[in-house]
């Protein structure tokens, strides 16, 4: 069983989400509640909660306040925002979980289920160490997490040349010349990584237009980076990206 606390400053969503937790996850056990920052923190350290279901926004700061008091963060953290914003993304680049409000059952479970597996005090604070590197920084200098079977790296994104897509991985190439494959399909780093200059040029390739070199008309298109390893362009994305080149 997991000893649970929710950190919410509205009280019916805190009811709501309760009632939730105890229908659909009888792995959980709410063993207390707050409604701020301040009563969050004191809670957490009088409980000493496995999990915490935490607001990101209250009228007393943020979750992330709330964490920076609690260093170093020993329970594992369900975040529950009511908006889709640039701290999501930051939660899914340093993999952390997190539900929309209002909660999803499927999901809930899901991010309980993850949640239910151990996780080592190390790795968290690698990932919390993440987000909140993310939540300072611009775009173009983020980290995101990347899980091997293996081992957990943090990579910075500026220092990711592309990513080359195969059923249900994806192989990172960086550019100190190393590569990490893990196993999530190309689509999820595609939407992750749009917005930071990166796009996906075909359905197995993504690359960040930051070592993009040149683009060769001849054999129907293909796009050279600055490795000069060559990228194919598929029919589908070559107009969007001669629209991208003209704006650069």
């Amino acid at each position: 069983m997991l000893r649970a606390i929710i950190i919410d400053d509205i009280d019916t969503i805190r009811t709501d989400n309760a009632n939730l937790i105890t229908k659909h996850c009888p792995s959980i056990t709410i063993i207390a509640q707050a409604n701020s920052v301040a009563t969050g923190v004191k809670i957490i350290k009088e409980h000493q909660p496995d999990l915490v279901f935490l607001d990101v926004e209250m009228t007393d700061g943020t979750g992330f306040d709330l964490l920076k008091q609690l260093q170093p963060i020993t329970f594992k953290v369900i975040f529950v925002s009511g908006y889709e914003s640039f701290a999501v993304r930051a939660f899914k680049c340093a993999a952390i979980d997190y539900l929309l409000k209002p909660i999803n059952t499927n999901e809930l479970i899901d991010a309980v289920t993850k949640a239910q597996h151990s996780i080592e005090r190390e790795t968290m604070e690698l990932k919390f160490s993440t987000l909140f590197n993310n939540l300072e920084r611009p775009k173009n200098l983020q980290k995101l997490i990347l899980k091997t079977f293996e081992k957990i790296y943090s990579v910075n994104v500026q220092d990711i040349i592309r990513c080359e897509g195969a059923t249900n991985y994806t192989t990172f190439y960086l550019l100190d010349g190393s590569k990490i494959m893990v196993s999530k399909i190309i689509k999820e780093y595609n939407t992750l990584l749009t917005d930071m200059g990166f796009f996906r040029t075909h359905q197995s390739h993504l690359i960040n237009m930051a070592y993009f070199d040149y683009y060769n008309k001849t054999d129907g298109g293909i796009i050279v980076l600055k490795d000069r390893t060559v990228i194919p362009l598929s029919t589908r994305n070559k107009t969007d990206f001669l629209l991208m080149l003209e704006k650069m």
